[in-house]
């Protein structure tokens, strides 16, 4: 009998001491089932999710314990139905134990409406950042908003791109919404094997510099069955990088999809190997691009547009290497160089006269440009087309209208 009075009494300790323990924890609002799992939600980690209190410091929290979990598979959740109000933050997976984490993201995520309001370093040049990744997926449902129309107000050097990826490798990202970034939403940066798609990317016709992605000396990148409607380029391609594939875009009322701006300030900058396919324009100002700088090096090469479709675009087709956005800009004579590239099944309408403009540089002039099934339209019934053609080189095929783009050679066989 006085051995089984002890034993109550010590599993009535024990009880004791486990509520207490438990209510510790539930006063640190953190979820102690977060660590017995492979899900990390931020709520569990002391994010509020009201939109108006910061939860920077739960998703760092959450974001810790994903990083150091022995789980092979983490999974960060931002859950649906919050919004959840974010400074400046960047995740970095440089030493974190597994190659395979999971960002859910099914909540909205908000900016500070007002930039005096970021806090901010001086070496901060985004607002969600993700760096030195191996094996990252993020996903989900969710909506992440810059909040950005205070930003366009600024000098467009102020300005802060909303998402980056950086040097990291083997990342997918899918199915969420971009909406009013500072500037550009989405930034790849020094990254190689991204995968995109099913991303839908929104801010206004008149937002600065508000490009929808932007790829930035990274490799074997993917962009695939995506809408993006900004103010600025729907996609864009800088310097380094090479083996793009973007197919089934649907974009609008911004500038296109650019190759460049390359060369400023006399810079050697290069693009190769980048195919773009599939692709819608709306109203945007250009179609498919190249821009470089007067007084450049290096090249853009090995580039082909096909199954393209304008609607009402200002210029369908466009190659120019005198690119400068400003009043004016001086004449020099070095250029970046533009080889091999390729045209193909581009059929629509514009709204102005000259559909077709391929502007290059006497001392490198544009080579091994083609041209096959090209049927570009006026969209007035009665409107002309026309095409602009100088210092450019090489073949046409099939139908090619406006005028066979009379720089380029009659040719049956390529």
């Amino acid at each position: 009998m006085a051995t089984l009075k002890i034993f109550f009494f010590v599993l009535l300790i024990q009880c004791t001491i486990f509520t207490s323990s438990s209510r510790q924890l539930k006063k640190s609002n953190i979820n102690i089932d977060s660590y017995g799992d492979n899900t990390f939600n931020v709520i569990s980690f002391g994010a509020i999710g009201d939109g108006k209190k910061d939860d920077s410091k739960g998703f760092k929290r959450a974001w810790d314990a994903a990083c150091d979990s022995s789980t092979p598979s983490p999974t960060f959740l931002v859950p649906q139905e919050k919004t959840f109000l974010l400074q400046p933050l960047t995740f970095n997976g440089k030493h974190c134990n597994s190659n395979n984490i999971t960002f859910q993201i099914d909540g909205r995520i908000i900016a500070p409406t007002k930039p005096s309001a970021w806090e901010c370093n001086t070496n901060c040049h985004h607002w969600i950042g993700f760096k030195n990744f191996d094996g990252l997926h993020i996903q989900g449902s969710g909506t992440i908003n810059g909040q950005g129309d205070n930003w366009w107000k600024l000098s467009c050097k102020d300005n802060q791109k909303g998402f980056m990826i950086g040097h990291s490798k083997n990342v997918d990202i899918k199915g969420l919404t971009f909406e009013d970034s500072p500037k550009m939403h989405i930034a790849f940066e020094d990254s190689t094997s991204i995968h995109a798609t099913q991303l839908t990317i929104k801010a206004p016709g008149n937002s600065p510099n508000t490009d929808g992605i932007h790829i930035q000396r990274s490799t074997n990148v993917s962009i695939h069955n995506t809408t993006i409607q900004t103010g600025d380029d729907c996609i864009s391609i800088g310097d380094g990088s090479k083996y793009i594939n973007i197919t089934n875009i649907e974009c609008s009322p911004g500038h296109g999809i650019s190759i460049g701006s390359l060369g400023i300030m006399g810079k050697t900058e290069e693009v190769e190997f980048v195919h773009v396919r599939n692709v819608s324009f709306h109203g945007t100002t250009n179609g498919v691009r190249i821009k470089t700088w007067q007084g450049g090096h290096g090249h853009a090469r090995n580039i082909r547009f096909e199954d393209i479709t304008s609607h009402a675009s200002t210029r369908p087709i466009v190659t120019d290497q005198y690119y400068c956005p400003h009043k004016q800009c001086k004449n020099q004579t070095p250029a970046v160089k533009n080889n091999n590239i390729a045209y193909e099944n581009i059929n629509g309408t514009s709204h102005k006269e000259t559909v077709v403009q391929l502007s290059c540089n006497e001392s490198r002039p544009c080579r091994n440009i083609t041209m096959k099934n090209i049927n570009l339209r006026n969209e007035k019934q009665k409107g002309k087309t026309s095409s602009y053609c100088l210092n450019a080189h090489g073949l046409r095929n099939g139908r090619v209208h406006p005028n066979n783009v009379p720089c380029l050679d009659k040719h049956d066989n390529f």
